[in-house]
């Protein structure tokens, strides 16, 4: 006779469960209050929701949680929960199917990479956000920059780890060498989500894994939420390296215009630091990611060559988008997160 599952509730490393947004984040926070199998209401409005939209993005955040470090106080036994899993599923389906008819028809991975490869020597209206940060960001920019980018850098890599079972050979060896470098190399305090709590020191933020979630706007949650959604499914396996080789790729020019203008701003020396090493670091990862992690998973995987398109794609989609948002509020002179710091 199988003795039945024990659950627990996640561990003091977890965050605290946000407040709502909408009828969709309500229902899973009702939910994970209470112990795991509690009933889900049947009928929600998915399908009528917006995809990137405050409320359905927090509740795919809620869901995909549960398989990172969890929540403070809830049962870890959500996390496989069938009820819950069906909503995600639900939730899933209207956010992916939005993005396969918003980043435009499927082309090769080799034409999506071509055009991240080169930066426009003219960017248009000033360039995204670190263009701007860089020669106007003042400060209270910087600092609300790492308040959002926190629920992306205190799990940096985490998601891409998923793709590794799934890849063979060529592919699989240099994706492990690429996010060994992630981890730290062996060493807990190279590791670059803990250089980027000593960057949120740094600025005064909280170091705290999850403490902004509450005031990241919807875009902000959109590009998590996709790392996530390409890293839990099999299927989008291609996509996810995609999404891999987007970031390396497009990293370094960026981080090299952050650490300028930390150094601008008088920030100190860690919160320089963190995109410093991005600098080198990424430029040595994107030409193993192009060369060893594409090339070899299209050696061996060749169908999945659109799907390596529609990852880049994504990526730099939902990066636009949180871009755009960030941009208009810091233009206006006003604060780009729900509840300023």
């Amino acid at each position: 006779m199988t003795a039945p599952a024990t659950h627990t509730t996640a561990t003091a490393t977890a965050a605290a469960l946000p407040q709502s947004r909408g009828e969709l984040s309500h229902t899973v926070l009702q939910a994970l209050a209470r112990p795991a199998g509690a009933a889900l209401p049947e009928e929600l409005d998915t399908a009528g929701a917006d995809p990137y939209g405050d409320d359905l993005q927090l509740a795919l955040h809620l869901c995909y949680e549960q398989h990172y470090r969890g929540f403070a106080g809830v049962d870890s036994g959500w996390e496989w929960e069938p009820g819950l899993l069906r909503l995600r599923a639900a939730l899933e389906h209207r956010f992916l199917s939005a993005l396969r008819a918003d980043v435009g028809p499927p082309r090769s991975s080799g034409e999506a990479l071509a055009e991240i490869l080169v930066e426009p020597a003219d960017p248009g209206d000033g360039g995204g956000p670190s263009h701007f940060l860089k020669e106007q960001g003042e400060l209270w920019h910087f600092r609300e920059y790492a308040a959002h980018r926190s629920l992306y850098h205190l799990k940096e890599a985490d998601p891409h780890v998923w793709v590794i079972p799934r890849l063979t050979g060529r592919a699989k060896a240099a994706m492990v060498a690429v996010e060994y470098d992630e981890f730290g190399a062996g060493r807990a305090e190279r590791i670059h989500a803990r250089l980027f709590a000593d960057l949120m020191a740094d600025l005064g933020l909280s170091t705290a894994y999850g403490r902004y979630v509450d005031a990241a706007a919807a875009d902000m949650l959109t590009v998590v939420n996709l790392m996530s959604l390409f890293g839990l499914h099999r299927a989008l396996r291609g996509a996810l390296v995609g999404h891999f080789a987007a970031v390396e790729i497009t990293s370094s020019p960026g981080s090299r215009r952050l650490a300028h203008g930390l150094q601008r701003v008088g920030a100190g020396p860690a919160a320089v630091h963190f995109y410093a090493e991005h600098v080198e670091a990424d430029a040595v990862h994107e030409q193993i990611v192009r060369r060893d992690v594409i090339g070899g998973l299209l050696e061996s995987e060749p169908s999945l060559d659109q799907d390596i398109a529609f990852g880049i794609d994504a990526t730099e989609w939902t990066e636009s988008r949180l871009g755009a948002h960030l941009l208009t509020a810091w233009r206006d002179g006003r604060t780009s997160l729900r509840t300023p710091l």
